[in-house]
């Protein structure tokens, strides 16, 4: 039996692919929505592979990818997202991400890149591809994104983040999140440093732009 674990916030998509995968005889699924209880399953539970969601609101897909690695380092997780790739795919790899499928797929294509996942071969759509080698081909993205490396964005960040984005003094940001002024000028110049900016507006729209926020933010 190939035991299959959803990580997705959006109950109602990871319903409808727990009965897409157990329409398979040999294929059982598990949902879990809430991020903060997804070490606690995997250490009680054994799994053959991972559907990780890539945006969430408390934990991004990478960063989650990360902590699971660290629990279970020989952990087969694909991607399973409606969003582009090609803005965070290297950041995905080096996480330790080992294949994507769309929100959008067919049961057949779930399936096949499920089963492929776990004979460790990789399931790549055209679509996808020709974006890569889009990208590729452009020294300028190539350079930014090597130059982000591993970066991601703590949960902590990401809340801070989602203040600005409502336009939010560092006072108020404080107030909400229940800690001082000063921790949040802390996370703001450490933001900045990661991102290679100099203000919160810059900070947000680059945090964005390469997906470094949940999409409870983003919207």
């Amino acid at each position: 039996m190939i035991n299959v674990l959803i990580v997705d916030d959006h109950p109602a998509i990871g319903q409808g692919t727990v009965a897409l995968i157990e329409q398979e005889e040999d294929m059982k699924a598990t949902i879990i929505i809430d991020v903060d209880k997804v070490l606690d399953a995997i250490k009680e539970n054994s799994y053959d592979i991972y559907l990780i969601d890539l945006y969430m609101p408390k934990i991004n897909g990478i960063e989650l990818t990360k902590m699971i690695l660290h629990v279970d380092p020989d952990a087969i997780i694909l991607i399973y997202t409606g969003f582009d790739l090609v803005s965070h795919y290297n950041l995905l790899i080096e996480a330790g991400v080992k294949g994507f499928i769309s929100k959008t797929a067919t049961q057949e294509q779930l399936i096949t890149a499920i089963r492929c996942g776990i004979r460790e071969e990789a399931v790549i759509s055209f679509q996808l591809l020709k974006q890569l080698r889009r990208v590729d081909s452009e020294p300028s993205t190539n350079k930014i994104e090597h130059n982000l490396g591993n970066m991601t964005l703590s949960s902590k960040e990401q809340e801070i983040l989602a203040g600005v984005s409502k336009g939010l003094t560092n006072k108020v940001i404080a107030m909400d999140l229940s800690i001082s002024q000063r921790t949040i000028e802390y996370h703001l110049t450490k933001i900045f440093s990661k991102l290679g900016v100099s203000s919160r507006t810059e900070a947000l729209l680059k945090a964005k732009e390469f997906g470094l926020l949940s999409q409870q933010i983003v919207e």
